[in-house]
């Protein structure tokens, strides 16, 4: 694991780019603080690499660009390169080019001039960007996987899947060189690595796939033989805890694992289809989720709409949207704005998705009788001041969630929904009392993800006619001075397709005066929403659009994540 001096930790803070407190934040978390802190926003690379080329007097490179030289790259280890995370570039004569993510480790220094016998002159590059290059030239994970793959043969999967069967807890300890759990290890692994937040194994006629979720996007990553199958998906179920004898019922689990010493969980659902079972894990790596609504990138009216709800005595928060469209991320930190030792919060999940100090987390459990409404009625004689509710499902759990804001609780909950005007009309559908609605709901929030354009690669694209961007909601006033960016195709060492990263697109609708009326005469969700647009509202298409004219995203991405406003 690549080491940061206490040198640029201190730099940092000298700097004014981060805080002691933001650091000790970021190395609770797990893993580098200096990885977690670029990847949450709050410390640019650009910011990084000049404050640490200009202390050390080494120049930044960028790593996108760079093709190192055979030659130098044969006089260092590959495994030294990545434990360290350097890389050699050129050479010429004895003078030898490394980039380097620290170069205030004079002890590394020292050690490469013995190995390579070579004047050694560093470049200073981003240790993430260092990595991936890395990673790209020696492919140490898909050359892992073709060896693996040469040697499966179907005997040894039919050994091991009996083995398995025989006895779970002597499978799951002999079999610890098998092949398929090898395997399984390194779909794992490659999927950390690539930053998945769902990894798919599907069954199929001449070879299973393996599927990668990466910024929303479904991609393909391998293809196992069908004979390694039943033994793939017997191992997930030893790590899950669940029945590897039962082969015809959906079952849910979960396990956790340490990675770059921090704990990732894993959620497990395996569903019976034709040619087999088919298995999906959701990652959740609470190492790489920022908890500051500060730092989630929110249009300024919306993020002061979340803010004042959050810190209203009692009312109503909703947030509404598709599954994996960051809901649950937006609620935490919610619940991070307030949670204080003299605050009471208490949350009913289903299931409980990351843990957090302080707070009391109620997992739901229907085989025991354990249901969110049955869980809501206890949970209000625990005396609490602020309830999380996973998702208001039936109207049950919405009629209680209402009262329960109506008597001095504050409540944050979860709706499906496409915007926040027609969460209103599908809380009056469910059977609550429009009155009750109007007192009750604070504001609604309506949240997307969409995917980053990869600042290193992306292109200028060619002005569109003014009446194409008139029609997908630019003002004629912005036309003028619009600049469209899009991906390329080809992409970069650094992103895959030209987008890197995902950011939440979200429109609040805070319900006050005349939104509160309009709710109590039942109006329909289209005249809501017009009255609050004419009143300021940002909708999800016009945040979308505003990060376009930014360069942060592309146009197609807006279209392709969001409604017309008509």
């Amino acid at each position: 694991m690549v080491r940061v001096s206490g040198k640029i930790r201190r730099l940092l803070v000298d700097a004014g780019l981060v805080s002691d407190e933001d650091w000790a934040a970021a190395r609770e978390r797990g893993g580098q603080p200096l990885a977690t802190l670029l990847s949450q926003g709050a410390l640019t690379e650009t910011a990084l690499l000049a404050t640490l080329g200009s202390a050390a007097g080494v120049a930044p490179v960028d790593m996108s660009r760079m093709r190192p030289d055979p030659n130098a790259l044969a006089l260092i280890p590959q495994d030294m390169c990545l434990e360290h995370g350097i890389l050699p570039l050129a050479k010429n004569d004895d003078i030898l080019t490394i980039v380097i993510s620290d170069p205030f480790d004079v002890l590394l220094l020292d050690d490469l001039k013995r190995l390579t016998r070579c004047s050694v002159r560093t470049v200073l590059s981003h240790p993430a960007a260092i990595k991936t290059a890395s990673d790209t030239l020696f492919d140490t994970g898909s050359r892992q996987v073709d060896d693996l793959l040469g040697s499966v043969s179907g005997n040894e999967v039919e050994v091991a899947v009996e083995q398995e069967q025989e006895n779970i807890e002597a499978a799951a300890v002999s079999s610890e060189d098998a092949p398929a759990v090898k395997l399984m290890n390194l779909i794992i692994l490659r999927g950390l690595k690539e930053k998945a937040s769902d990894i798919h194994i599907e069954p199929g006629e001449s070879a299973m796939r393996v599927r990668y979720r990466v910024d929303g996007a479904m991609y393909e990553a391998l293809r196992p033989p069908t004979t390694i199958g039943p033994a793939l998906l017997s191992r997930l179920k030893i790590m899950s805890s669940l029945d590897i004898a039962e082969r015809f019922a959906p079952q849910d689990g979960k396990f956790q694992i340490r990675f770059e010493n921090r704990k990732i969980d894993f959620r497990l659902s395996i569903l019976p289809v034709v040619g087999g079972e088919k298995a999906v894990m959701r990652i959740l790596d609470t190492g790489s989720m920022s908890l500051k609504l500060d730092s989630l990138g929110y249009e300024q009216k919306t993020l002061d709409d979340i803010k004042r709800a959050s810190n209203a005595a009692y009312g109503m928060l909703l947030l509404t949207g598709p599954t994996g469209s960051g809901k649950s991320t937006t609620l935490y930190s919610c619940i991070k704005e307030v949670a204080t030792p003299d605050v009471n919060v208490v949350t009913v999940e289903d299931p409980v998705e990351y843990r957090m100090d302080g707070i009391n987390q109620v997992p739901v459990n229907p085989k025991r009788g354990m249901t969110f409404a049955g869980a809501l009625r206890s949970i209000l004689r625990q005396d609490p001041d602020i309830v999380l509710v996973g998702e208001i499902r039936d109207t049950e759990t919405a009629d209680i969630a209402v009262k329960a804001a109506l008597t001095g609780h504050l409540v944050l909950s979860t709706l499906h929904t496409n915007d926040a005007a027609t969460t209103i009309t599908r809380l009056v559908d469910m059977g609550i009392d429009p009155f009750m609605v109007s007192s009750s709901l604070l504001c609604i929030g309506a949240q997307r993800l969409a995917r980053k354009l990869c600042l290193h690669c992306r292109i200028k694209l060619e002005a569109l006619p003014k009446d194409e961007l008139l029609s997908v909601g630019y003002l004629e006033p912005e036309i003028e001075a619009l600049e469209i960016w899009g991906p390329n195709p080809e992409g970069c060492q650094r992103c895959k397709d030209g987008y890197k990263g995902r950011f939440a697109i979200l429109e609040t609708l805070y319900l006050e005066g005349e939104l509160k009326r309009m709710v109590v005469e039942r109006r329909s969700a289209m005249e809501i929403k017009t009255a609050a647009m004419r009143l300021g509202m940002l909708t999800l298409r016009r945040v979308g659009l505003l990060n376009v004219a930014r360069g942060k995203t592309s146009l197609e991405e807006v279209l392709r994540t969001t409604l017309d406003d008509k």
